[in-house]
């Protein structure tokens, strides 16, 4: 049944071979005129055929290399070397089959991605009891609030929170993260991961759409469909590599005054190796940079990765852990300190900024019950505002929530979240966020790599970004920035290729602007990997230097094979001109170059280590309540 298949899915190398062995049996058999002419009409059914997708090519904008292979199989056929002209048609075939083969084993990690998507969820009946009563549904008929059994090496349908005391998971196809990771009742359990060996509960969190798994889904999906420039430049070669084959070939035909010279030549011109080795190099490195955590939304970024000139790093989130600490809670006169903190932790619950999870965070740990609001909005970068039982809370920049109110005393670095009640000043929140331990390592790493500038974009106050980028080695530093001031300076940010790597919501617009946006995408920040080219499955920067190290070595792989595809066909074409290779034989030769290159093309998939240090644990610093 297996070779049934192959037979189906290559359907040109099966009729090839049949005419060839027939063909040959004609010759054995000496009915050489009858093999003459159905090789002849067979490979003239594939030249129309060829020409006919030249010509849809040409009219697509594209100028491929397949004239060659005409020119070649018209050539052997008119010099009587038919039996070269099968094999021409068998290998040109064969290459497709190769690339097929190469492409599979290029991409097995995305693959392995897209089939083992989540299809069915078991919703508990009666999830208020201790039954175990399920009733099968599709993924997406999954809604909100829906308590899902999870039985043990399953997969996690849809983003949940577990309601089990514990549960062991394996997140590897998430975040390249090898050791299985546990979870406690509460915490978050993504779609994708693979359950240990006991059956848990989990709440469903969001809808199967979106989820982080079906999410990283889609971006795999856009990488498989897109086309690489340097697949373009492989094209780009066609011509010259055209022309001067046929001056070799014409050449050789002159001087010996021989036309079978001319198609003995140029059977050794054909051109697989151009046409296949950048698409299988390209494909390594996506799946390479996917085992790595890192989704790219094609081979168009990893050429763009290979030339980056100049960087930008938003600062919380990205630089810092993002994970604002509660420090200090300073009321205002007349006003109790948990009063201030769990009015605003309860107006955070409708803000997407990382500082308000650290309010919302610090609330509970104290054992504040969070209130619920009648209205609440969030003005970007600004703060959030919140009707609760009647009163109006307001939470974020000083000038925002209490402009006229004397700014407090604080620790160099320090920043504050303003609170009002009904328009009276309320109180003052100090939050601390960490420079992550990998940061200083990663900007070092970029400028010794050829990264020529380096800068620090964030909407937190000059004193909060000078005192991180002092940590982690950034001097050029662009504070207090509202995302269209974001989004300009990184227009004007030269030299390019330029890459910007964020994380949030108002990240998105500056990520969308730069030629390369990476978005910190492990907390699930939905619209800044929506308008990323990469998005960063692991909560890790050290990432960042992964994917530019990936994206050089795959073009600079992608470019070699190419080279080495042109050096051995010029090489075998002018050793052909002095007559010592028979077309027959040029023609088996030119499969061996087509494997070489693609066994080179496959070198993608691996390459050296990047090398990063991971710098010292870093002093704690505080981060302002501005849109970073």
């Amino acid at each position: 049944m297996r070779a049934l298949r192959l037979l189906w899915r290559y359907p040109v190398i099966t009729a090839t071979v049949v005419v060839l062995a027939l063909v040959l049996i004609l010759h054995a058999t000496g009915q050489q005129s009858a093999g003459r002419w159905i090789a002849t009409a067979y490979v003239a059914v594939i030249v129309v055929w060829t020409l006919v997708g030249m010509i849809r090519d040409v009219i697509r904008g594209q100028i491929g290399l397949d004239v060659l292979a005409v020119v070649a199989m018209v050539a052997t056929i008119a010099v009587g070397e038919y039996l070269a002209s099968l094999i021409i048609v068998l290998m040109l075939s064969g290459g497709e089959a190769l690339e097929d083969f190469a492409a599979r084993r290029a991409k097995r990690d995305l693959t392995a991605l897209l089939d083992r998507s989540p299809r069915i969820a078991h919703v508990l009946v009666h999830p208020q009891s201790e039954s175990d009563e399920v009733q099968d549904a599709a993924v997406d008929d999954v809604v909100i609030g829906d308590v899902l059994l999870v039985r043990p090496s399953e997969i996690v349908p849809v983003d949940g929170i577990l309601l089990s005391d514990t549960g062991t998971f394996d997140e590897s196809s998430l975040t390249g993260e090898s050791m299985p990771v546990t979870r406690e009742a509460g915490g978050e359990v993504l779609s994708g991961a693979i359950n240990g060996t006991r059956a848990v509960r989990i709440r469903a969190l969001r809808r199967s759409a979106d989820s982080q798994y079906q999410q990283i889904i889609a971006l795999v999906n856009a990488a498989q469909d897109s086309r690489a420039p340097v697949v373009r430049l492989a094209d780009r070669f066609a011509v010259p590599f055209t022309a001067v084959s046929l001056v070799l070939a014409g050449t050789a035909w002159a001087l010996s005054g021989d036309s079978t010279r001319f198609a003995e030549v140029l059977v050794l011109a054909t051109p697989c190796p151009l046409l296949i080795a950048a698409p299988v190099a390209f494909l390594g490195g996506l799946s390479r940079a996917a085992k790595r955590g890192l989704i790219m939304k094609g081979g168009a970024v990893i050429e763009q990765l290979a030339r980056v000139r100049s960087a930008a790093f938003d600062k919380t989130g990205t630089l810092t852990v993002g994970r604002p600490e509660l420090v200090d809670v300073r009321p205002a006169e007349g006003f109790d300190a948990d009063d201030v903190l769990q009015l605003a932790a309860s107006a955070e619950q409708y803000s997407s900024h990382v500082l308000a999870e650290g309010i919302r965070r610090a609330a509970r740990e104290r054992g504040l019950e969070l209130l619920g609001a009648d209205s609440a909005s969030e003005v970007a970068t600004n703060g959030v505002t919140a009707v609760i039982e009647g009163r109006t809370i307001v939470v974020g920049k000083p000038a925002y929530v209490a402009p006229d109110e004397p700014r407090p005393r604080i620790d160099a670095g320090q920043a504050a979240a303003y609170v009002s009640v009904d328009g009276r000043f309320a109180g003052v929140l100090v939050l601390a966020d960490a420079a992550r331990p990998e940061s200083a390592g990663v900007i070092s790493w970029l400028r010794a790599h050829g990264v020529e500038r380096i800068a620090m974009l964030t909407g937190d106050m000059r004193t909060t970004a000078e005192s991180i980028a002092g940590q982690v080695g950034i001097d050029e530093i662009h504070a207090e920035l509202l995302p269209p001031e974001k989004v300009q300076l990184a227009a004007g940010l030269r030299p390019r290729p330029m890459m910007m790597v964020g994380d949030g919501v108002n990240d998105a617009p500056v990520l969308a602007a730069s030629d390369i946006g990476i978005a910190m995408g492990a907390k699930g920040a939905t619209a800044a990997g929506e308008a990323a080219d990469i998005v960063v499955l692991v909560d890790s920067l050290d990432r960042v230097v992964d994917g530019v190290a990936i994206g050089r070595h795959t073009v600079r792989v992608a470019l070699t094979a190419i080279w080495i595809g042109i050096a051995l066909s010029i090489g075998l074409m002018i050793i052909a001109m002095t007559g010592v290779i028979p077309a027959v034989v040029g023609a088996l030769t030119q499969e061996l170059v087509d494997l070489a290159t693609i066994l080179y093309a496959l070198r993608a998939l691996s390459g050296p280590p990047t090398g990063l240090a991971v710098g010292r644990e870093p002093t704690r610093v505080v981060a302002a309540r501005v849109g970073d």
